[in-house]
């Protein structure tokens, strides 16, 4: 069962061992396996987990340990889980999100110039 996550917006790497019953180690291989579980690095190189990231952690371990999965089952179930979550809008697509900005942008500036003449 998944342990309650404390009301912080970041975690230290054994704060996230201790939640989650999950070894650091671990956790620094599932880092090179799934995608979506990238941790930051502070200025001395300490990972520092968001909160959804440990949410992703605890479906991990669900998923492998609860459900048996293999880890590039596991991995497709991620995948799907949070695939779903950006095309309804609830994920943000950076590059994208970059483009729409670069082109309204540009639209406002050929407006800007178009009211200066």
């Amino acid at each position: 069962m998944a342990s309650t996550i404390p009301d912080k917006m970041f975690f230290k790497i054994g704060e996230v061992a201790d939640i989650t019953g999950i070894k650091p180690h671990v956790l620094r291989y599932w880092e090179s396996e799934f995608k979506l579980l990238k941790p930051a690095k502070n200025k001395s190189g300490q990972r520092i987990y968001r909160r959804r990231d440990v949410e992703v952690v605890q479906q991990i371990k669900q998923l492998l340990y609860e459900e048996s999965y293999t880890i590039a089952g596991a991995k497709k179930k991620i995948a799907r889980r949070f695939g779903e979550e950006v095309e309804n809008g609830n994920g943000a697509d950076l590059a994208v999100a970059r483009r729409v900005f670069q082109e309204v942008r540009g639209e406002l500036m050929e407006i800007l110039s178009i009211l200066k003449n």
